[in-house]
């Protein structure tokens, strides 16, 4: 998407950033009234249950772009090419200006997701609703599991920025061998 205006004045990339903070608005007041009208703790569901539909969307959209995960024989190797496909399901769903995040191989198994800035923690704590607040974040990463074909045996928050962490530290522990459901 084009920085620069267009014949008409448009500049298309700080429209598209506009449409995508007034979405923003739009879910954040949409949580608050579903919350106000019957409890955060259903506001949470919901918005998890919401979150984790997107996200196995985008994991599929990622699955048939790259296609099956290789499985090379070599899991180390696979487990990376994996970890690269979270990263750009997170891209494709949270603007990397909205957010600090960077995932690792630790084991044989384990990719850790580390959120070190999001935007939903923060929108939430202006709206004063932290305190109830629950992240939909292994919602989210279930999702792109499902869509990516890979499954879960560990899908847990260590440390959450929602609770004063200085980071989120999301495990995702990934049944061996990669490959074996991976065909997206």
């Amino acid at each position: 998407m084009s920085t620069h205006t267009d014949a008409d004045g448009v500049n298309h990339r700080a429209r598209a950033s506009e449409a995508y903070r007034l979405w923003w608005q739009h879910d954040a007041n949409w949580y608050q009234g579903v919350a106000a009208r019957f409890g955060q703790e259903t506001a949470n569901e919901i918005n998890a249950e919401a979150m984790g539909k997107v996200a196995r969307h985008v994991g599929q959209r990622v699955a048939r772009l790259y296609g099956p995960i290789p499985g090379t024989g070599d899991q180390r190797k696979d487990l990376e090419e994996l970890r690269r496909r979270y990263d750009d399901c997170g891209d494709r769903m949270f603007p990397p200006e909205l957010r600090n995040a960077s995932t690792e191989i630790e084991d044989d198994d384990l990719i850790v997701l580390t959120l070190r800035r999001n935007f939903a923690i923060t929108m939430v704590r202006m709206a004063g609703s932290l305190e109830g607040y629950r992240c939909p974040c292994t919602a989210i990463h279930a999702g792109w599991s499902e869509g990516l074909g890979v499954s879960l045996t560990e899908n847990r928050a260590e440390s959450c920025l929602r609770d004063g962490d200085k980071a989120c530290r999301l495990l995702m522990r990934i049944a061996t061998p990669v490959a074996a459901g991976s065909e997206g």
